[in-house]
């Protein structure tokens, strides 16, 4: 910690005290899709240390630095209530094809995970830590398998509407914390509306979450020793990348559908989302998505047997970009161990420091890595 950062919320201490005076069901149906043996990623393992040129962010900052009940973020690495930030977070499958828009909810996540699935489309894995107060979030869709281990990553309770044949194995396994929409108890948390036709109208509350977490009896508290996904910037100094080359427009390789497009706002230093040629926005807030940080993880994949269904390779090392404040550089990535945390490192194989704030990981199939357009 710097002594930026020790002044900066030391400050903040003072104006504070100044003011003061899934559960799985066996009998679950699977969505109607093709069967095949799954020959893919192992059981959970212990998580090795990061070697030295990865370093975890702290689990807890000294207590003197924030205010009291604060504690800094996993997703956001800002200041946030206690209660909120060492809870488990949520990841919930979107549904991601015009018939289902305008997304609802996508506002209140801080991390968000988009992956092509079958027929060109992609869906958007949005992580949330602070979900109480909102009371639509979607449209839910089905589970693919390698975003069970993107949310495992950061220790998520993974919400989804359906699930894959080769997904369905995964979910059953005791390392993994879901609620579906097909299980016994779906219909207790799960809502429809009648604004447009099935599949695209299912829902999850904050209020649902939590009585979906409690109705599996999963733990709400991250595991011992847990230190977090990221490493986060010291408030105050931000990573500037100035090395970088410039990259006020950001056009991920190989997503032809819905055309995503992150253009960068000098003011607010935020990239502004657009798809399908138009702002991406969500309905409750009326506000166009944005985020602070982009990464481009361009992964290995192949078909599955039957079917179109994609197996992207979650935990083979890959290529990719760190994007922020209107630069970018090259990067690489890997997991050192398949349910634990993605590792991104500079070309110096120092891992990356991400700015405070929201951040859209984009997983690229590696045959598009080429096509990815930073300009």
């Amino acid at each position: 910690m710097t002594c930026k950062k020790i002044l900066v919320f030391a400050g903040m201490l003072a104006l504070c005290l100044a003011g003061l005076s899934g559960c799985k069901d066996k009998k679950e149906e699977t969505a109607a899709e093709p069967t095949a043996a799954v020959t893919e990623t192992p059981a959970k393992t212990p998580a090795p240390k990061p070697t030295a040129a990865v370093t975890a962010t702290p689990a807890e900052e000294p207590a003197d630095l924030l205010p009291e009940g604060m504690v800094y973020s996993y997703l956001t690495g800002e200041p946030v209530p206690e209660e909120i930030g060492r809870r488990r977070p949520a990841a919930v499958m979107i549904n991601n094809i015009e018939a289902c828009l305008p997304h609802w909810g996508l506002s209140h996540a801080g991390v968000y995970y988009e992956a092509p699935v079958e027929g060109g489309i992609s869906r958007i894995m949005a992580i949330f830590e602070d979900y109480d107060s909102v009371e639509r979030i979607g449209s839910v869709r089905s589970c693919r398998n390698y975003f069970i281990f993107y949310a495992s990553g950061f220790e998520a309770v993974y919400v989804h509407y359906g699930q894959s044949a080769y997904a369905a194995p995964y979910l059953e396994l005791p390392e993994v914390n879901n609620l579906s929409g097909l299980a016994g108890y779906g219909d207790q948390i799960f809502y429809r509306t009648a604004d447009r036709n099935p599949p695209h109208n299912a829902y999850i509350s904050g209020q649902g979450i939590r009585e979906g977490i409690e109705i599996c009896g999963y733990s709400d508290a991250y595991s011992q020793g847990y230190e977090g996904h990221y490493k986060f910037a010291p408030t105050g100094e931000p990573e500037l990348l100035e090395a970088g080359r410039t990259a006020n427009t950001v056009i991920p390789g190989g997503y032809d559908y819905n055309e995503p497009v992150f253009t960068y706002d000098p003011a607010s230093g935020l990239y502004y989302r657009s798809q399908f040629g138009e702002p991406h926005i969500d309905e409750e807030t009326g506000e166009q998505l944005a985020v602070k940080n982009i990464l481009i993880q361009n992964s290995a994949w192949d078909y599955y047997e039957s079917g179109g269904y994609l197996n992207i390779h979650q935990d083979a090392p890959g290529s990719g970009l760190y994007i922020t404040n209107g630069k970018a550089i090259d990067v690489t990535w890997h997991k050192e161990d398949p349910w634990g945390p993605t590792y991104y490192l500079d070309s110096e194989g120092n891992e990356i420091t991400l700015n405070e704030g929201k951040t859209w990981v984009f997983i690229v199939l590696d045959t598009y890595a080429d096509s990815t357009v930073v300009q």
